[in-house]
């Protein structure tokens, strides 16, 4: 597969602007990335640019706190599909994980698989740099066993990105039960190599264009 397949390419900043998600979407268009992953309330036009194009529109639920309830990430997916979003990517609830409340942790991974079954592809962020080890793998696991369709490292919007040894550690856990996509820091052909080598099925970030160039970029997702 080539590696702009395996690319979501990302426009999540608060100040982005309608001219900048028709810039994503067109490219996006012209070299094939998997998808675009924009804020939900960029996703009906994003689905309308990219109509009959092949390229998904992911969106961001709970984004990037992970914070709300179960019910308000259920109506979050079910809105952003009815929009057009074909792949959801939700926020751990991060705070509920680190209490060891895993039962409001399933729960609330489960709303959004049920909201989005057979409708969109679900993915959920773990924000690995809040995390301890035991903790990613049990967030891991819970994801598995709810059917999330992929686990992901980062928003990009805290203190630390994407890591080999986290999607290592995620896909030594997950195995082959679910995709592993790395997000939050690839700005580099290179970077995104080493994180496909580690175990990772799909890369998120803002240098779709740089990297399949091979260019670097500067931006911090």
């Amino acid at each position: 597969m080539a590696i702009a397949q395996m690319i979501d390419h990302t426009q999540l900043k608060a100040e982005t602007s309608v001219e900048q998600i028709e810039k994503l979407c067109n490219e996006a268009k012209e070299f094939q990335f998997a998808s675009v992953c924009v804020n939900p309330t960029h996703v009906k036009l994003a689905a309308e640019r990219l109509q009959g194009s092949g390229v998904d529109v992911c969106t961001v639920i709970g984004f990037p706190l992970g914070a709300n309830t179960p019910e308000v990430k259920a109506f979050e997916t079910t809105n952003a599909i009815e929009n057009g979003a074909t792949e959801v990517d939700m926020v751990l609830n991060i705070g509920a994980l680190k209490d060891g409340n895993l039962e409001l942790v399933e729960r609330d991974m489960r709303a959004v698989q049920e909201a989005a079954q057979g409708k969109a592809l679900t993915k959920v962020i773990l924000e690995t740099c809040l995390l301890t080890d035991q903790e990613k793998v049990t967030a891991c696991e819970i994801a598995v066993k709810v059917g999330l369709d992929f686990v992901k490292t980062s928003t990009g919007f805290s203190f630390g990105a994407a890591t080999v040894e986290d999607v290592k550690l995620m896909r030594e856990t997950v195995g082959d039960q679910a995709g592993v996509k790395a997000s939050g820091g690839v700005r580099s052909l290179a970077d995104a190599q080493a994180m496909i080598e580690a175990g990772a099925t799909r890369i998120g970030a803002s240098a779709g264009v740089q990297i399949v160039q091979g260019e670097t970029s500067t931006d911090s997702y």
